[in-house]
């Protein structure tokens, strides 16, 4: 989509594309934004070795970035399913148990998607330390950015699934996920703590 369309598609009354779409779309431009400061010819001090951490970082972030516009879709498609089996037929008590088990399986993809989109935000904020460490002092505000969209991505997805796990009755993989959500969120925030030190220094 252009940009306006994609606003457009948000903006509408229909169910997706919606938050989840949003925090993966946030977070690809964050990511795209660190791309941008490490493709940069300047760096901080102008160490050889800064160039080549910036390098790793941007070849390390171009394939989430990738995958973050994926989620983007992804995240859409499994609120459709979602929506699709609670639309089951429930006359019977057999079409009840069938459509029971449709949602379960919908509602656990429609929570493993913004799982994903934290473990990949985690893992893009992890770039965004090498990017504030090394990269050029005039973008400094551009990777900050970055880092803000980053991290409000990766809480945007835990808001998702916070809400998806209510519906689910499997209560192991509740807590599992609960749990690998909390540590992500407590590790990107440490590691956007850490770059704002980087970029304030």
């Amino acid at each position: 989509m252009v940009v306006t369309d994609l606003l457009d598609a948000f903006a509408s009354n229909e169910p997706v594309p919606g938050g989840g779409s949003a925090s993966a779309l946030a977070a690809a431009i964050g990511a795209s934004l660190l791309i941008m400061v490490a493709g940069l010819p300047k760096t901080k001090r102008g160490a050889p070795e800064e160039a080549a951490d910036l390098s790793e970082a941007s070849a390390r972030l171009r394939p989430l970035r990738d995958e973050l516009m994926s989620l983007v879709d992804d995240d859409s498609d499994a609120y459709k399913a979602v929506v699709s089996a609670t639309r089951l037929p429930k006359a019977t008590d057999a079409e009840k148990q069938a459509r029971r088990a449709a949602i379960d399986t919908a509602m656990r993809a429609a929570t493993e998607t913004p799982l994903e989109t934290m473990r990949v935000c985690q893992q893009a904020m992890r770039g965004a330390t090498i990017v504030a460490a090394a990269g050029n002092p005039n973008a400094a505000s551009d990777t900050g950015v970055a880092v803000e969209l980053l991290l409000a991505a990766l809480r945007g997805a835990a808001l998702n699934i916070a809400v998806n796990l209510k519906g689910l009755s499997d209560t192991s993989f509740a807590a599992r996920v609960s749990e690998e959500a909390r540590q992500l969120e407590a590790d990107a925030t440490a590691d956007a703590a850490r770059a704002r030190e980087l970029l304030a220094g």
